[in-house]
């Protein structure tokens, strides 16, 4: 039976966390709708011989466990038959093994999760009505997503401060004699590393270099290897996916969850699961496992890419080190042969991991470097090639960067030292530094575990949270930019509380939470600590936030009053400029800030008169931009106040009224015109024609995989069509 995830939390309208002198207690309630879900486990275990207790293998499965067992504890009269089992495959001998060694449940992992879920809600709990006071109502804050948010923020504030530097290099063509030809560029002048910064100093060593002669002084040839990569971990799953497969996070976290529990392959009725848990941190790889590769390695690809010994990967964080690496459950189980059970999307993310970790059992790829110096005068430039000798994992997991490296540029093998050099097309390239790029999803990930904030389980959530509280938004490239109410948030809360923005205290906070997990640390003491100065902190937040919000002031005068300067506000359609003498001074404008950071008033948009009518009093109806985007409304407001709306031509089904398209918060809708009477709605756009399969009297636009398509709302129907 399942738990279908947590069933109980924190309640959601107190603190629910008590501290005394002695104790810190926790009040647990049970979440919405899981009350059935205890009541029909706790009704079976009561007839059960024995209760095993087998949520997920890491903390937040632990504490489900424990949970629930406290649940069970109730209803049955001997506890000692809940047992806990743990299993980081599903398979018939996994399975078997966990229930042949039970155990208890854990309660240094149930500690650490507490110990988390205390921290974040304090920070979430306390922080988040001060910032109600000082911004807008509604904000949130949370102990590792604002350190998150700060890392995005500062990124924006280096890019807006980069001031690029310019650089020259150039590039030239050796011919040699027998014609072939030999790509070089200038490294040094006099034994001095080359250092072109203006142009004229370009143009003046380009000639320079025309006026002398050329010889090959020397060739050297070295061997190289690469080694395959680590199997993947969940932070470096999810950067791979996004890379190369374009998937966000979010995403390829629910296909690895399928790929994990299950998928029907040759028999329908039976889901097989593919690969091991997909939380972790760790490169360890069971022995078994190990055994398993190789002997596929060798019978597929040939003794020659099988290493004498196997490979091993060091793991640096010990936050998960209990599970495996993710790998492949049954390596033959091929992307191959699973191809025509699944979707597109889980193959290609099994395929992933499974050449990710078949590559990693195999030899190294060896390539042969060549590197000529050519001299003339005070002048040295030199070439490197790079040839591809044998791929090793490379046939198998043979990905961007390993292909351009294979690809390098080869070099003329029949040379000797001293042959002459002839110099042609000597063009000087003109470079400037760039900024530090934007976060995308795959490097914020590898920042947060770079610097120790957050774990595996988390990253998903956390960049979900920045998103839908509009603290970020995507550019052109989905990468993160921080929003005018993301950079006013952040700067609060680094002058208030340092020490939670802090991105180190964040990362030895983890730290201590593996400690509490790992049994060397007591939960108590380290939850103690953080309130000593987190309440301090906060208590000076507070008595700031009663001085008034927290707005900041812009060098444009008012031009309504010319009394004051504006400043930037937050409403329900995001942030405004407006006049600080409200309500004496009501002007407001919408605003854009500059790459530089300057600020410009936008001007608002002016209604557009049309040529349609008023349908109630005549006049010309006219086209304006609301908060919520543009609407057709009569021009004689406020004496008539039509505003146009587009009826469907079917009547509801549900009273037979009108059916009317909405907006709300620039997404489309429809809805029956007797609400709140009648209810009934459509999410989305529509097609306003029937169903050729169906009664349906209408389809919807959807955007899916195979482009946008008409597709009817009847689930019993399934038609769709390409729109």
């Amino acid at each position: 039976m399942s738990t279908v995830g947590h069933i109980k939390d924190l309640p959601t309208r107190k603190l629910g966390i008590s501290m005394t002198k002695k104790n810190i207690d926790l009040e647990y309630v049970a979440l919405e709708k899981k009350d059935k879900v205890i009541k029909d486990i706790c009704k079976e275990a009561k007839t059960a011989d024995v209760i095993f207790l087998g949520p997920d293998p890491d903390r937040e499965g632990e504490l489900i466990a424990w949970h629930i067992g406290q649940e069970i504890e109730q209803v049955v009269k001997k506890p000692e038959k809940i047992k806990r089992i743990t299993f980081h495959e599903i398979t018939k001998q996994a399975i078997t093994d966990a229930l042949t060694h039970p155990s208890a449940v854990d309660l240094n992992k149930v500690s650490a999760q507490q110990a988390r879920r205390v921290l974040d809600r304090w920070v979430g709990y306390e922080v988040s009505p001060v910032l109600w006071k000082k911004i807008k109502k509604g904000l949130s804050a949370g102990r590792v997503q604002s350190v998150v948010l700060r890392l995005i923020c500062d990124r924006e504030e280096d890019i807006k401060n980069f001031k690029p530097e310019e650089s020259w290099s150039i590039e030239t063509l050796g011919v040699l004699s027998d014609k072939s030809k030999l790509p070089l560029s200038l490294t040094h002048i006099k034994k001095k590393k080359i250092n072109i910064t203006a142009k004229d100093q370009a143009e003046k060593v380009v000639e320079q270099l025309k006026q002398e002669t050329y010889s090959i002084t020397s060739i050297s040839d070295t061997k190289r290897s690469k080694k395959p990569h680590a199997p993947f971990t969940t932070s470096t799953l999810q950067q791979a996916a996004y890379q190369q497969l374009n998937f966000p996070a979010a995403k390829t976290m629910q296909l690895a969850q399928k790929l994990y529990e299950g998928v029907p392959l040759d028999d329908d009725q039976t889901p097989i699961a593919l690969i091991t848990y997909m939380r972790t941190d760790s490169t360890r790889i069971a022995e078994t496992a190990i055994k398993e590769a190789r002997g596929f390695i060798k019978g597929t690809y040939g003794e020659n890419y099988l290493p004498s010994k196997p490979h091993v990967f060091s793991t640096k964080s010990k936050g998960q080190d209990a599970h495996e690496a993710i790998r492949p459950i049954d390596i033959s189980w091929t992307p191959e042969r699973v191809a025509r059970y699944v979707e597109p999307g889980l193959h290609k993310l099994y395929s992933l991991i499974w050449r990710r970790f078949v590559a990693c059992q195999m030899h190294e790829a060896q390539y042969a470097q060549r590197k000529i110096i050519v001299n003339g005068g005070p002048f040295t430039l030199s070439a490197t090639g790079s040839t591809l000798l044998f791929e090793g994992f490379l046939k198998v997991y043979n990905v961007a960067d390993e292909e351009q490296e294979a690809q390098t540029s080869k070099l003329p093998a029949d040379i000797a030292d001293g042959a002459t050099v002839a110099l042609t097309a000597i063009i000087p390239k003109q470079h400037f530094t760039q900024p530090p790029a934007r976060f995308s999803e795959a490097s914020m990930i590898k920042e947060m575990e770079k610097t120790g904030i957050g774990r595996p389980s988390t990253y998903v959530a956390i960049l979900k949270t920045i998103r839908e509280r509009a603290y970020t938004e995507l550019d052109d490239k989905k990468r993160f930019v921080p929003t005018e109410l993301g950079i006013t948030v952040t700067k609060l809360l680094v002058e208030h509380l340092p020490k939670i923005m802090n991105i180190s205290f964040t990362a030895e906070m983890e730290t201590d939470l593996d400690k509490i997990a790992h049994g060397d640390l007591q939960r108590d003491k380290l939850l103690r600590d953080f309130y000593t100065t987190f309440s301090r902190d906060l208590a000076s937040f507070k008595e700031d936030a009663g001085s008034g919000r927290a707005l900041e002031e812009t060098p444009i005068m008012c031009p309504s009053c010319g009394q004051a300067k504006l400043v930037i506000r937050f409403g329900k359609a995001g942030p405004f400029l407006g006049c600080p003498t409200f309500p004496a001074c009501s002007f407001t404008s919408n605003f854009i800030r500059e790459a530089d950071g300057t600020i410009t008033i936008v001007a608002p948009e002016q209604p557009a008169l049309l040529e349609e009518t008023c349908p109630q009093c005549g006049k010309q109806l006219r086209r304006v931009m609301g908060r919520f985007g543009a609407f057709t409304a009569c021009s004689g407001y406020p004496e008539c106040k039509y505003i146009h709306q587009k009826i469907a031509q079917f009547p509801c089904p549900k009273c037979g009224g009108q059916i009317g398209e909405r907006s709300w918060k620039g997404k489309v809708f429809w809805g029956c015109r007797n609400y709140p009477t009648c209810n009934f709605s459509i999410s989305g756009e529509i097609a306003e024609q029937p169903c050729p399969q169906c009664a349906s009297p209408y389809l919807r636009k959807r955007k899916t995989t195979k482009g946008e398509m008409l597709v009817c709302p009847n689930k019993e129907c399934g038609y769709s069509t390409p729109q």
